[in-house]
């Protein structure tokens, strides 16, 4: 039986993949943010970004699955990204790297990430796209497959802003290639993590943590597919990303 703070966390964990998993991400960024404010903070680095990307697999496969179900799986577009992505999480999971202005810079990313998508029009009939360079698409592909690795995400709060501020897809189809992205790299990077400094998983923490996120990222990615419009998506993203980019700033306040 869960205790009174593990309850309470579960429940901010379904919160956080609902909302996450309704613009395809699996929420790493933010089942950090929680854990941060409870005793699991005093965990070790390794075993908290293990934990984090076994949520992360439950949560973007879920969300893959509604939104390619719906039909907004684009594969060819999905490829060029993860071609080069899985070497590179594998190495970021194997790698032991921290660093005050990492983390700086990267709050400073998502939140102008998020500024710009608060100010795209990207309106479904009027939203046009184009295919991504290749060259693009694989180099992009490989630094965050990289940094997810290290960071301990799966790298959707990377890839998504990146997709739509290029128009390479609209907000729906972005969240396909997101979802899948995620869950190919949150496994590289487990294995990485894995190899290098063993394996931690607690069946005690995950089952009932994977339980709440299942829930809530069947909820949210349901919603995201299948019901809210194309601009309802982009602006959940938009919160999305500034959730992120704040969590990491005031974790080196």
């Amino acid at each position: 039986m869960l205790g009174t703070e593990e309850a309470l966390i579960a429940f901010a964990l379904l919160l956080v993949a609902a909302l996450y998993s309704s613009v395809g991400h699996g929420g790493a960024s933010g089942y950090l943010a929680v854990l941060s404010l409870t005793s699991f903070a005093t965990m070790d680095d390794v075993w908290l970004k293990q934990h984090v990307w076994c949520l992360n697999l439950i949560v973007a496969a879920i969300a893959f699955h509604h939104y390619q179900k719906a039909g907004y799986h684009i594969p060819r577009l999905t490829g060029l990204f993860v071609f080069a992505s899985i070497p590179m999480a594998f190495v970021g999971g194997y790698l032991l790297v921290e660093g005050v202005i990492y983390d700086v810079l990267l709050s400073i990313t998502l939140l102008w990430a998020s500024i710009r998508l608060f100010n795209l029009n990207s309106d479904s009939e009027d939203f046009s796209t184009e295919e991504p360079p290749f060259g693009q698409a694989v180099s992009a592909g490989a630094g965050i497959g990289l940094l997810s690795g290290i960071v301990g995400i799966g790298g959707g709060v990377f890839l998504s802003p990146l997709v739509l501020l290029k128009r390479w897809a609209t907000p729906k189809a972005a969240a396909a290639t997101a979802a899948l992205f995620i869950w190919v790299n949150s496994a590289a990077a487990l294995t990485g993590s894995y190899l290098s400094e063993g394996l931690f998983i607690d069946s005690e923490t995950i089952i009932p943590f994977g339980s709440s996120v299942l829930v809530g990222g069947f909820i949210g990615s349901r919603l995201g597919a299948e019901v809210a419009p194309e601009r309802a998506v982009r602006l959940a993203l938009a919160f999305v990303l500034v959730f992120a980019g704040a969590r990491r700033f005031f974790t080196i306040l």
